[in-house]
């Protein structure tokens, strides 16, 4: 878990925060350096091609392994394209592979949660999530923080792009090796109806969102929250065309993970939980830097020292100590502990809002809240880990990872301007309290939740 963890963190940083230095130095203007956030795109749709990553079994390794094997080969095989590109000549082929990473990455991605997912027993799946979170968060300093250091004054940036393809590529060795999960269990549809399902639901999808986006949507759109709103309703809108087209078309592999998900007992109040259990988290840190900087008053220096480097070591002890809790209790009480701490440690952000600025109030506060969202993550993947059905792991993880995304994707635009309506101090006591409605469903959903840890093992 340690080393696959490390292989799915190393290829985010080379599509996003280290390519964006690489563009920099190299002259590329910033409206250019805006337009390949875009290439980001794949990590949030990952889910409409990850039932294909559960239906097609690779001959070598079996579905899991052979995946992840084929991705990270594939995976330093662009990064070595990448080093043979100038920004300055190749911009639009830098674009294309960039994207090309994203994409392989986010499937390195879904393949290994449904590897973590189909390998792990009940006990084991905290300690995997946290260990897994321990690799995948070192390897985006390498990726990242490193990359930079050996860039700027060893190797240039082409050479740094080889040196992690290489990297990444050496990792199929550890998937070839890893240990074996059964494959596909049960009947599968047709390889050419399957794929052609796929395609109609693509273009369905596709032809909504662009229909819709076509619209003269007027003063609606100049409003933020208006934006907000008209991108919601034509991604619901492209969403449904997209399911419904799947189902005709006989896309049995998209279809299938959901209708066995619906079929379990209080099936909706899960998916509800999924969203909220960390939506106080996300409110206390979509602002945390601005606030730090801005509301608290301390320096660019303070905050990079103390929120980003021992915020991550506190993130990491979180999740290592939450992971071994979790195989020694129950899910239920777990996820219960960890989401009053997560609710609990927001408090320190306002005791920074409402306190004169001391950097030793702001690492505890920093500290706290890290090491207390560390463990909350730890039980969170495990409790993801658990409502998988090994037949459709893949697809199911990756559409629940992503609808746990959508709590964070409107937290965003809604805290600045709750910032600006009340301020500093009300905003984090509001954060606090958004994490209690989650938990009171966790408690309803107690039976529902200690069943998991039976339902399904591996």
């Amino acid at each position: 878990m340690l080393l696959l963890g490390f292989a799915s963190g190393l290829p985010l940083a080379l599509s996003a925060g280290s390519l964006q230095a690489w563009l920099t130095v190299s002259g590329v203007d910033i409206r250019t350096i805006g337009l390949f956030a875009l290439a980001g795109l794949p990590y949030t749709f990952k889910f409409i091609w990850a039932p294909l990553l559960d239906r097609f079994e690779p001959p070598l390794a079996g579905r899991r392994r052979g995946w992840l094997a084929i991705s990270q080969l594939a995976l330093g095989a662009a990064c070595l394209l990448m080093a043979q590109l100038d920004p300055a000549a190749d911009i639009e082929l830098m674009g294309v592979t960039a994207l090309a990473i994203a994409f392989l990455s986010a499937s390195q991605d879904v393949v290994f949660d449904a590897y973590r997912s189909d390998l792990l027993g009940e006990r084991e799946r905290g300690a995997g999530a946290a260990v897994s979170v321990l690799g995948y968060r070192l390897a985006m300093l390498v990726s990242g923080g490193l990359a930079l250091i050996l860039a700027d004054q060893w190797l240039g940036w082409p050479a740094t792009y080889r040196l992690m393809g290489g990297l990444i590529a050496a990792f199929a060795l550890v998937s070839l090796f890893a240990p074996p999960v059964p494959s596909a269990e049960g009947p599968r549809a047709p390889a050419l109806r399957e794929l052609l399902g796929f395609a109609a639901m693509l273009a369905a999808g596709l032809a909504v969102w662009f229909g819709l986006r076509a619209l003269p949507w007027g003063a609606l759109e100049a409003d933020r929250f208006g934006r907000l709103l008209v991108l919601s309703v034509s991604l619901l809108a492209s969403f449904a065309a997209a399911i419904r087209v799947a189902r005709l078309a006989g896309f049995a592999s998209f279809t299938e993970p959901w209708d066995h998900f619906f079929s379990r007992d209080r099936a909706i109040a899960l998916l509800l939980l999924i969203v909220l259990y960390k939506l106080g988290d996300a409110f206390a840190g979509s602002l945390s830097t601005a606030f730090l900087i801005r509301g608290a008053g301390f320096t660019q220096t303070e905050v990079g020292a103390v929120n980003k480097v021992f915020g991550l070591i506190a993130t990491l002890l979180g999740a290592l100590a939450g992971g071994a809790w979790l195989a020694r209790a129950s899910l239920y009480r777990a996820l219960m502990g960890f989401g009053l701490l997560q609710a609990v440690s927001n408090l320190g952000y306002w005791g920074l809002a409402v306190l004169p600025p001391h950097p030793a109030l702001m690492a505890a506060a920093v500290g706290f809240e890290n090491l207390c969202g560390g463990m909350g993550t730890a039980a969170f993947v495990a409790l993801l880990m658990a409502l998988t059905d090994r037949r459709f792991s893949a697809a199911q993880f990756a559409l629940l990872s992503a609808l746990a995304a959508i709590g964070r994707v409107y937290v965003g635009p809604t805290a600045g301007v709750m910032v600006e309506a009340i301020g500093w101090p009300a905003f984090f006591l509001f954060s606090t309290a958004a994490a209690l409605p989650g938990l009171l469903l966790l408690a309803l959903l107690k039976p529902t939740i200690t069943r998991l840890q039976t339902e399904n093992p591996p």
